[in-house]
């Protein structure tokens, strides 16, 4: 007991001894450590923009019949396939859509009575769809141009893409009769839809009156799905859903996972690489900062050693004081670093970057590290002889 209180308070007397450097060291490490923390939240933090903002581009998994059996048959299989789907990946809910394609006659009227002359007829694709999730808007991103999502009691609706609207001059409340050699249905306009891609060109109307109008009971063209994780996790996601559905054809949407890993990769990187270019700078300089204290304490060391104090000791004591002064300096500039880290997600993309618990942690023991490896300077102090100190020698 008495030789931990001696050990403390020679600590106190060391720290107090030469505030001013002391100061310098405590500044290069907080400033390293808010570096740090910073740029590691960014980091985690982008792994989570990635794996779910990065879903707003709508789908990235397709679900699909074999292409060598679509040239034998309908390329259509069961919607049963839909509901197999594992609802999850990573503990993180999947979104999922069937879609029944076909090309039908349709004719716009003006209200609910269809009258003798219509508006405009024409062939259009129709798009039958059922989903599983939040929203379509999840697989396949709109905007809404005209409509409030009107529901007409006893009465389909459906909605039009931008492209259809002005082939056939429709707009929401409007009639759309559809007919196919089947068939027909009719279904009010409840919204017109902006989708950017080929979704313009089609009508949006409920899976049951797709297959009511193709014949199709019960059969799909394709599935789309959302499937939210880093590349691996849904690369595994896929190869799992292989093994569970050998008889259709499971395959990412390379624009979408392909370009999510090689932005997630560069982002990683660089990161990555600016942290450790950091943590050596700092190192640098805090090694610089204790050559400066090994030579002004060479004194005290040779009258520790000439009193009784061993090696081993007085080494103990200046890697205590280089630990103390990185973690202080990393707990101060970690939390500075998390802040910077918010204003700097703001500022670059737009949206706050979240602080995650796990960053504060790992910079704080980065910094502590930091500090004892930039301390050893110090280890010069091992080899000085009290003799020579005082003999003014040393």
């Amino acid at each position: 007991m008495p030789d931990r209180k001696m050990f403390w308070r020679i600590i106190r007397r060391l720290l107090a001894a030469n505030r001013g450097r002391l100061f310098v060291i405590l500044l290069a490490l907080g400033a390293g450590a808010a570096i740090t923390a910073a740029l590691l939240n960014l980091q985690v933090d982008a792994t989570r923009r990635l794996t779910t903002e990065f879903r707003t581009f709508g789908a990235n998994v397709i679900v699909s019949e074999h292409q060598s059996e679509q040239a034998s048959r309908s390329p259509t299989m069961p919607e049963s396939v839909l509901d197999g789907l594992p609802s999850s990946n990573n503990n993180r809910s999947i979104s999922a859509a069937a879609f029944l394609y076909a090309t039908v006659e349709a004719t716009v009227y003006a209200d609910e009575q269809i009258g003798t002359k219509p508006l405009w007829s024409g062939p259009v694709i129709v798009a039958g769809y059922r989903y599983i999730g939040n929203e379509l808007g999840n697989l396949i991103p709109y905007k809404v141009v005209d409509g409030k999502n009107t529901v007409v009691r006893d009465t389909d609706i459906c909605d039009i893409g931008e492209q259809v609207a002005k082939q056939s001059h429709a707009r929401p409340g409007e009639i759309f009769k559809l007919r196919t050699q089947n068939a027909e249905a009719s279904c009010v306009i409840s919204e017109l839809r902006s989708f950017g891609g080929s979704e313009d060109s089609q009508i949006f109307v409920s899976m049951k009156t797709a297959q009511g109008l193709t014949g199709l009971t019960k059969q799909v063209s394709l599935l789309q799905l959302s499937v939210p994780g880093t590349p691996a996790q849904i690369d595994a996601y896929i190869a799992e859903l292989k093994g569970k559905l050998p008889d259709v054809d499971v395959r990412p949407i390379r624009q979408f996972t392909e370009g999510e890993a090689k932005i997630y990769n560069r982002i990683s990187g660089i990161l990555s690489a600016t942290v450790a270019l950091v943590l050596v700078l700092t190192g640098l300089c805090v090694m610089a900062a204790m050559t400066n204290v090994a030579m002004e304490r060479r004194n005290d060391v040779g009258l520790m050693k000439a009193i009784g104090g061993a090696t081993r000791r007085v080494l103990r004591l200046f890697l205590a004081e280089a630990a103390l002064l990185g973690l202080t300096g990393g707990v101060l500039g970690a939390a500075v670093g998390i802040l910077l880290s918010m204003w700097l997600g703001k500022a670059v993309f737009g949206i706050a970057a979240r602080p995650r618990l796990i960053v504060y942690p790992v910079a704080v023991a980065l910094t502590i590290i930091v500090a004892i490896a930039g301390a050893y300077p110090l280890r010069r102090l091992a080899n000085i002889r009290p003799a020579a100190v005082f003999r003014g020698e040393a």
